[in-house]
């Protein structure tokens, strides 16, 4: 153009120009070492995929009144795009050297401290939102290594990785699959249309029951071919997205994955997890043993410990986690040692829940594939889509 000309001419100007350059924000590095924070000094993260409304609701996008919501939702929509652009960064430097041969725990390591780099932790106001699930095979979710877990990922497994991040408790929670024999292709596909189509269809005054129907039609117009069986992918029934508040990653509402659910809307302002889970199997996960999630009772108040070691471990879990998720492993990076015991009572007092590994029949493969969305009242913003998915 024009100026592409005036600079040709006028060596000097280039140079000026290059300078500019130089006092621009940084670029990220390969390995990203750099906070997203400090990516974008002004605050401006980028927004994720911006989707009207439909129908009733088409109006929003271009209404005054709404737009002037949305400035009230503005704080929010910070936190939570930082946090989505954090999850961008580590799942793309995970997805490029992401092998068979590696063990789970290399795995989850690795991600989590590159994760920890660009979140900037920082106590309760920047961190991991719970651990980072890497469910194989049969096993649909709430996989993550205990400490001394010696799992290898092979060529053959179906892996779910699912990781979360946060500032000021606004969670991003979004997975995907990751495989390298290409016979699963279509199972890895169905689980990422169908979640697709939950997108579409979720919006201010969706049905979460219609919702679910859209998906398990999307999901089970996909078959897989395993040594020469036919199988046609179902969705995993007793799994399903859900509603997410401010420290809270499950707040109350669920999406099902199948139809047959409530007939409760969506509403304005709402976060939501839409997640599905496609599957060779039955269909339906049971808890499996070696539990390795854990999460504080959101609701819990004060409750008598007489045992020091559990008023301890409580300590280290409020302090440390607050009320979102954490493994074994991170109460042993947190210092902590021989908290079995104290963790189990924690457990039957009520003051923190477990979540074992969710499992289909053994010998079949799952696949997940999720998204966090926000129903601002101007437009749907899928905030944690990227180019990858």
């Amino acid at each position: 153009g024009a100026e592409g000309g005036a600079n040709t001419e006028a060596p000097a100007k280039k140079k000026k120009k290059r300078k500019k350059k130089n006092n621009a924000k940084p670029v990220q590095t390969d390995p990203p070492t750099i906070a997203i924070g400090d990516l974008f000094p002004d605050g401006n993260f980028p927004e994720g995929e911006i989707c009207q409304y439909r129908d009733d609701n088409l109006w929003r996008f271009s209404s005054q009144e709404m737009k002037m919501k949305d400035y009230a939702f503005e704080e929010a929509l910070r936190d939570a795009r930082q946090a989505a652009e954090a999850h961008r960064t580590v799942r793309q430097y995970v997805q490029s050297w992401i092998k068979p041969g590696l063990t789970m725990t290399e795995i989850c390591e690795k991600l989590e401290d590159c994760s920890r780099t660009t979140i900037k932790e920082n106590g309760l106001q920047a961190g991991l939102a719970f651990p980072t699930g890497c469910s194989i095979n049969h096993c649909a979710a709430h996989y993550t290594p205990n400490p001394g877990d010696k799992t290898v990922l092979q060529y053959d497994d179906v892996c779910k990785i699912d990781f979360g991040t946060h500032i000021n408790g606004r969670i991003i929670d979004c997975a995907w699959t990751v495989h390298f024999n290409p016979r699963y292709d279509p199972l890895v596909n169905a689980a990422k249309a169908a979640t697709n189509m939950g997108i579409k269809c979720a919006g201010i005054d969706a049905r979460l029951n219609e919702i679910g129907e859209a998906i398990q039609e999307v999901m089970e117009s996909y078959e897989v071919e395993l040594d020469g069986k036919n199988y046609q992918v179902k969705c995993i029934r007793n799994l399903n997205g859900h509603s997410i508040e401010p420290y809270k990653i499950h707040a109350g509402k669920t999406v099902p994955i199948i139809k047959g659910g409530e007939a409760i809307k969506m509403e304005e302002g709402e976060f939501y997890a839409i997640e599905t889970f496609g599957s060779t199997g039955k269909g339906l996960v049971h808890d499996d043993v070696d539990c390795s999630h854990y999460m504080k009772n959101f609701d819990i108040g004060h409750v008598p410990i007489r045992i020091n070691r559990a008023k301890g471990l409580l300590n280290t879990i409020n302090r440390q986690f607050g009320t979102l998720a954490f493994c074994k492993r991170w109460v042993e990076r947190a210092g902590e040692t021989k908290y079995l015991l104290a963790l189990k009572h924690l457990c039957d007092l009520g003051i923190v829940n477990d979540y074992p590994p969710l499992v289909d029949q053994k010998g079949c493969y799952t696949a997940q594939m999720e998204h966090t969305i926000v129903l601002r009242p101007t437009c749907k913003e899928v905030i944690s889509r990227g180019e990858d998915y």
